[in-house]
């Protein structure tokens, strides 16, 4: 019986540009349970990960706290640079000093603040055990706690801090295994404690809810020190060799070249400038969407690369400067040449609206997928939430929108010396989506739902399916997107944040 549907050497070589909402992937058999497949893949040439995915360097998506999350998830963060070397050095540091369990950088509040104070920090960051110290900063000395239990029932909301805080405190000195404090959590019923120094200033804090949550992460991305892995973006300027060296002393796994167009002689130079300075750092090139830009980096000595040009959310260099390329066409093309080549993995970057696309890359070749809209506006992503119509959000911004090239991030353009900037991108909104936490083991179920009606085990065995004929494509027409999403009904309420569409 011939197969239906095309294999992808047909499908795609034989017709212009497609994205992902442009085909649709036939069913395979299934003859495996859900806990039989694995996620594992390769980040770089060297360094693998549990879980394809990867935190986008932007300065509305990605610094500590979203690295830390992404790789105890089992993916990656990477750091933006649209900040001073001291910044992102320290971004860096706090990822590669975390250690699950412990809040290394707790909220603080003074005796003087109010409940309101207290208020406004659940309302930001979902939590309300807040240590109370002297002058309200991790300077001075421990002096108390607030818990929900010690404000629930309080109707005047301006009532100081210290009216109502907890001052008989259980703590524990900072250096304390997560066992220790583990064990003194349990016997003293406590939902926060404290570690302090000798003169009695907090350290950090251990969070039962934390520790608790510390059996959700089987598949945390880590090096052989067993610390936390991070990368961190880096421009192709000479003076960017500074960050560089500062980046390499806080421990940084892999760097990123962050570039609109990466076959350029100036990243070709940086690339091998790292590879000869510092041999063992891994070393991701783009943004490429050609097999021609591939061979140029993958020839100067570059571990991965990145895929995409003009194809995110708030990317706008296709409209504006009429180059780039259909993300689905990029992402196979260079994914084809680069593993025939020399076996290089590629990052789909762009595009990735829901699971649905983070399927179909790597149903092209990708061996990861980076993400920028779609986390932004979690807890984790920098920046506060604000109201905008009655509707939380939080801003997201491309980093070559004008707002963001004044700040630095044109640095990933050959044009920012340019007396006149061109923007390439856009500064929007996008709603409160809750935690990252939640959202990527949502994704990551879907993922393995997904790759069971392919009949994949592995996202080894999808790429296998790609260049052996074996995964089949299918065109789909306006009419057949519609009909794939929901339609027909009065009304409906859609999953959580709508990421089943386009499965």
């Amino acid at each position: 019986m011939s197969p239906n549907g095309l294999d992808a050497k047909t499908f795609f070589e034989g017709q212009g540009g497609i994205t992902y909402n442009d085909f649709i992937l036939l069913p395979g058999h299934i003859d495996f349970a859900l806990d039989a497949i694995t996620l594992e893949t390769n980040l770089t040439r060297n360094i693998k990960i549990k879980r394809p995915l990867v935190s986008s360097p932007m300065d509305t998506v990605t610094e500590a706290k979203m690295a830390i999350c992404m790789a105890l998830l089992g993916g990656i963060g990477i750091i933006h640079y649209n900040n001073t070397i001291e910044e992102q050095v320290k971004e860096v540091r706090r990822v590669k000093r975390f250690e699950n369990g412990f809040i290394t950088e707790p909220v603080v509040l003074s005796p003087n603040h109010t409940i309101r104070d207290v208020d406004i920090f659940k309302e930001t960051y979902g939590f309300s055990g807040i240590p109370i110290t002297e002058d309200g900063t991790l300077t001075s000395k421990l002096v108390g706690i607030v818990t929900k239990r010690d404000i629930d029932f309080e109707e005047d909301r301006t009532k100081l801090l210290k009216e109502v805080m907890t001052t008989r405190l259980i703590t524990a000195p900072a250096g304390i295994s997560l066992a220790e404090g583990n064990k003194i959590l349990k016997e003293s019923k406590k939902g926060k404690l404290p570690l302090v120094d000798k003169q009695g200033r907090l350290v950090s804090l251990m969070s039962r809810t934390d520790l608790l949550k510390n059996e959700d992460f089987p598949f945390a991305s880590k090096n052989k020190d067993k610390q936390l892995l991070v990368g961190a973006a880096l421009s192709t300027r000479e003076e960017d060799k500074e960050r560089l060296a500062e980046l390499v002393k806080a421990g940084v796994d892999v760097i990123v070249i962050d570039s609109s167009q990466g076959d350029s002689v100036f990243q070709i130079n940086t690339i091998k400038y790292i590879k000869k300075t510092y041999p063992h750092l891994e070393v991701m090139g783009g943004n490429v969407v050609t097999a021609k830009q591939c061979k140029s980096l993958i020839d100067a000595g570059a571990d991965a690369l990145r895929i995409g040009m003009g194809s995110g959310s708030i990317c706008i260099t296709q409209d504006t400067l009429s180059v780039g390329r259909a993300q689905g066409s990029a992402v196979y093309h260079t994914a084809k040449f680069s593993k025939e080549y020399a076996n290089i993995p590629v990052m789909a970057d762009g595009g990735i609206a829901h699971i649905g696309h983070i399927v179909k890359a790597l149903s092209l070749g990708a061996s990861t997928v980076m993400m920028g809209g779609l986390l932004a506006g979690t807890s984790e992503s920098p920046g506060e939430y604000f109201y905008e119509g009655g509707v939380r959000v939080k801003k997201y911004r491309g980093m070559a929108s004008h707002e963001a090239m004044e700040k630095g991030g044109g640095k990933r353009y050959l044009s920012v010396e340019d007396r006149i900037k061109v923007a390439q991108g856009v500064t929007g909104t996008v709603v409160d989506k809750g935690s990252v936490i939640h959202l990527v083991q949502y994704l990551m179920q879907s993922l393995l739902h997904s790759l069971q009606e392919l009949g994949c085990k592995s996202i080894q065995e999808l790429h296998k399916g790609i260049y052996d004929g074996t995964l089949r494509f299918e065109m789909r027409s306006p009419s057949a997107q519609a009909e794939g999403t929901v339609h027909s009904l009065y009304s409906f309420k859609e999953p959580h944040l709508g990421l089943l569409r386009g499965r």
